[in-house]
C-alpha cells in the first residue's frame, strides 16, 4: 500500500522507488496489477517445460484411473521429446492425480439397516500356533453391530459352513441376508457380471433359509461394516509388538481369548449407536432372526462314523485316527484335506453349539495310528 500510496502521489516509477525503497520494477508491477484489478503482490506464473504435455498426462492419469506411476510417466513423455527432469514430471503427476481423485471421490452414505436383515462375514489372517498358520472368521451383524470371532484352520468350504453354523447358533437365530466376497466356496464365476453360485453354498443357503449375496469384486467397502471388525480382531488377537499379546500354545487358547475378546466388544457401548451389542441383539434384533435347524448341515464335513463305545478311535481309509475320548459313542465325520505332502484327515462333531473340528491328523498307514495322547484320559481308572 505504501509502493501505491508513493506512485499516486508522485506519478513515477522511480520516484515512489525511492521514497518506499524499492525497486522502481516493483513499484511497476504493483501499479500493473492494480490496473488490471489482479491480486497485488501475486506472483506471475511462467510457461514451463512441461506445459505442452499436460493433456497427455491428464489422459493417462485418467485411463489408468490415476494408478499409473510417475517414473512411467517421464518414460512416455521423453519418447514425445520431452527434456525436464523426472522431478518436474512427478510434481506434475502428483497435482494432476490430485484434481483427478478430487472429482472422482467416492460419496458414501449411511447405510440405515432392518433388525434381522443383514449379516456380513470376512477371513483375517490369525496368528501361528506351533508354526502353523491359522484363520480368523469374522461375522458382523449389521443393525446390533454385534461382532462374532470363530479361529478356523483354513478357508474350506467345511470350515465356512461350521462357522456360519456356530455364527447362526451365538445370535439365536439366522438373517434374511449373508454378504460376502466372492471365494471360490461362494461364487463360482461370474458371466456378464453375473455371480454364478457354488452349488453348495445354494444347497447352504436353503437349508438355513438365508440369501447368500456378494460385494462387487475387489470392492472392500461394499462390506465395511465387516472389514473394520476383522481389523479390531486381528489386533487384538494377532501377537504383535503394539498390543504385547504372548503367543498361544495351543488353538484351545486361541478359541478362548476369542470368546474372550467377543465379551469385551459386544458388551461395551458401541460410538455410532451408543448401546451395547449384546443389549441390541437381545432386545431389538434376536426376535426378527429366524429359526435355525435343530441340526448342522452335514452334507460337507465327510464319511459319518461311530466312535466305538471303549476306545476313542475311528477307521478312515485303512487308517486309525484318535478322537477325544469324551466322544466315545457319539457321530463324527471325517474327511480328506489337502494332498500329498500337505494331506490331513481332518474330524468334526456336531454338537448342541454347532459342528467343532476335534482333531485334525497327517495321513496314517495300517497298523501305523495317529494317536494324540491329549485324546486320552488321564486318570488311570479309565485307561488300560
Amino acid at each position: 500500500m505504501e509502493i501505491l500510496a508513493a506512485y499516486d502521489l508522485t506519478g513515477s516509477f522511480r520516484a515512489a522507488a525511492e521514497l518506499a525503497g524499492c525497486s522502481h520494477h516493483t513499484v511497476a508491477a504493483h501499479v500493473a496489477a492494480r490496473d488490471a484489478g489482479r491480486p497485488i503482490g501475486q506472483p506471475t506464473p511462467r510457461n514451463k517445460l512441461i506445459d505442452p504435455y499436460q493433456h497427455h498426462i491428464e489422459q493417462w492419469v485418467e485411463d489408468s484411473k490415476a494408478k499409473i506411476r510417475a517414473d512411467r510417466v517421464h518414460q512416455k513423455l521423453v519418447g514425445l521429446g520431452f527434456t525436464g527432469s523426472e522431478r518436474t514430471t512427478r510434481r506434475a503427476v502428483a497435482k494432476i492425480k490430485r484434481a483427478w481423485k478430487v472429482g472422482h471421490q467416492r460419496i458414501h452414505r449411511p447405510w440405515i439397516t432392518e433388525p434381522g436383515l443383514w449379516l456380513q462375514y470376512d477371513f483375517g489372517d490369525g496368528p501361528l500356533i506351533n508354526g502353523v498358520k491359522t484363520v480368523l472368521f469374522v461375522a458382523w451383524l449389521a443393525f446390533s453391530r454385534f461382532r462374532v470371532v470363530i479361529p478356523v484352520r483354513d478357508q474350506s468350504q467345511p470350515n465356512v459352513f461350521a462357522a456360519l453354523d456356530r455364527t447362526f447358533r451365538i445370535l439365536g437365530g439366522a438373517p434374511t441376508y449373508v454378504l460376502t466376497d466372492n471365494a471360490k466356496t461362494v461364487t463360482v464365476e461370474h458371466i456378464a457380471g453375473v455371480p454364478v453360485r457354488n452349488a453348495a453354498m445354494a444347497a447352504f443357503g436353503r437349508y438355513y433359509g438365508v440369501s447368500v449375496l456378494t460385494c462387487e469384486p475387489a470392492d472392500p467397502a461394499t462390506k465395511g461394516g465387516v472389514e473394520a471388525s476383522v481389523k479390531i480382531a486381528k489386533a487384538d488377537l494377532v501377537p504383535t509388538e503394539t498390543n504385547l499379546r504372548d503367543d498361544y500354545a495351543s488353538f484351545a487358547e486361541l478359541e478362548a481369548a476369542c470368546v474372550a475378546f467377543m465379551d469385551q466388544v459386544n458388551s461395551r457401548e458401541h460410538r455410532v449407536t451408543r448401546r451395547r451389542p449384546a443389549d441390541v441383539l437381545a432386545g431389538q434384533e434376536r426376535p426378527m432372526l429366524h429359526r435355525v435347524p435343530e441340526r448342522a448341515q452335514t452334507v460337507t464335513f465327510g464319511v459319518s462314523h461311530q466312535v466305538p463305545v471303549n476306545t476313542p478311535m475311528v477307521t478312515f481309509e485303512h487308517g486309525q485316527y484318535s478322537v477325544p475320548h469324551t466322544l466315545i459313542g457319539d457321530q463324527v465325520f471325517v474327511r480328506v484335506r489337502g494332498a500329498g505332502a500337505t494331506e490331513q484327515i481332518v474330524i468334526v462333531h456336531v454338537g448342541d453349539h454347532g459342528p467343532v473340528e476335534v482333531a485334525r491328523h497327517d495321513r496314517a498307514r495300517p497298523g501305523s495310528p495317529r494317536i494324540v495322547d491329549a485324546h486320552f484320559p488321564t486318570d488311570p481308572a479309565h485307561r488300560s
